[in-house]
Parts: C-alpha cells; structure tokens; sequence
C-alpha cells in the first residue's frame, strides 16, 4: 500500500533516491537538473529544489550523519550541499572526464567516492572537495555503482566490463584480483553491514570468492551479518544463512 501521495515537483524523470540516516527526509535527482528534498512523513518539499548542476542528475547520497548530500551528474561533476539549507557546501568537485554516475560517502564523512562514464573512480576530501589521491583505474567500460565497506576501508565498484573491482580508500590499490563472472553490465554494489559480504547483481561474495549465483528470479536481496534475505518475482521471500 503506498505511503501518502506521490512525491510530485520534478519535471522530468528522477534516477536516484535515496533515504536520510534517520529517515526524515527523502532526497531525490532528477532529469531536470535538480536534486529535491522531502519530509518523508508528510510528503511536502522541504525547502526549494537544489540547482546548480547543468545536465541530469544520476545519482544522489546522504551523508551518515544526514548533514550533507552529494549528486552526482552527466555535467561530469560532484556536488555536496547543506541538507538543511539546500546550500552548496563548497565549489563543485571537478576532474571526472564523463558522466558521474554513481556517488558514496565513507563511513567517517571524510572521503566521497564518485564512479563515472570515464572508467574510473575517484576520492574526494569531503571538507575541501581536493581530490583524494589519483583516479582508480582498471576498468575497461564505464563505472555504475561505488559502495564504501562499512569500515571504510575498501570501495567496490562495479562496471559496464562485467567486473567487480575492489579498491584500498586509504591508497587506491587494487585490493586483489577483479571479480569475475557477470555476462552482463554490473550496475550495482553493495557491501552487507559487516563488510564480509558483497552483493554485486547475482554473485553472493566474499573476501573477493563467489558463495553464491543469483537466479534472475531471486535477484531482489539483501543481506544482514550472515544472514541473505531473497525476494522472489511470486511473491515468496527466502532466506539463506552463511556459516563458516
């Protein structure tokens, strides 16, 4: 059953929303250029759309202390802005040489990790937008989705190659071998809350070892600690628990 109205304000199509740490606020990048905030209780804007990007909006991230959003965009730029104000939070971080698809904060709020059309990943000082160290390169097509592991330590990102690819935050090493096995575009990552596992389409894996092939019907899934929960297309939920 929905939850209230539709959230209605962008003019064009939205591609990415995302949820504040405290689920008060919904924020949401659109086509038309802008990223709009909105009480998840009641439905109503929460304060003016955001502007400043001068093409589409792929993809938008609260920070873990809800303070900052980031949006990334095919300008080829990141932003972060005040989540209270709508501010911009310091000049726009510019080095990408394509579209900015994906964007993640660590952890501790200190680095934004942005993936792009231009094959790379990149890290930036959330304080001063200074690019953190030298872009990650290795992949061979565009860069869909970065996640942070929960402790900050390693970024994963996943690629129009087919690859996973896991990266050193602190240093930009490549952290082992490119996970392969897709026979398509990864477009997702995501790591579970203990940073053991990694959900990357339909791959279960650990410390870089596939556990577990995702049938296209069991592909709708998350994952706490051990314990894999599997959304059917029927309508049937399963669960899955991983032991040592």
């Amino acid at each position: 059953m929905p939850h209230g109205e539709p959230l209605e304000g962008h003019s064009d199509p939205v591609y990415s929303v995302v949820f504040s740490p405290d689920g008060k606020l919904v924020a949401s990048g659109s086509s038309d250029k802008t990223v709009r905030l909105w009480d998840a209780a009641t439905g109503a804007p929460h304060g003016e759309p955001i502007e400043g990007h001068s093409d589409r909006v792929n993809s938008v991230a609260f920070s873990p202390d809800g303070k900052l959003v980031a949006s990334g965009s095919n300008d080829k730029t990141v932003r972060l802005w005040d989540a209270a104000t709508g501010a911009p939070h310091g000049e726009p971080l510019e080095g990408h040489s394509g579209w900015v698809i994906s964007v993640a904060f660590s952890p501790d709020i200190k680095l934004v990790a942005s993936g792009s059309k231009d094959k790379t990943v990149r890290l930036w000082d959330a304080a001063t937008g200074a690019p953190h160290g030298e872009p990650l390169k290795g992949h061979s097509d565009y860069v869909n989705s970065v996640a942070f592991s929960p402790d900050g330590k390693l970024v994963a990102s996943g690629s129009g190659d087919e690859t996973v690819r896991l990266w050193d935050a602190a240093t930009g090493a490549l952290h082992g071998e490119p996970l392969e096995g897709h026979s398509g575009w990864v477009r997702s990552v995501a790591f579970s809350p203990d940073g053991k596992l990694v959900i990357a389409s339909d791959w279960v894996i650990k410390d870089a070892e596939k556990l577990l092939w995702l049938p296209p019907d069991y592909r709708t899934c998350n994952v706490w600690d051990s314990l894999l929960v599997l959304g059917h297309s029927s309508g049937a939920v399963s669960f899955f628990q991983f032991t040592t």
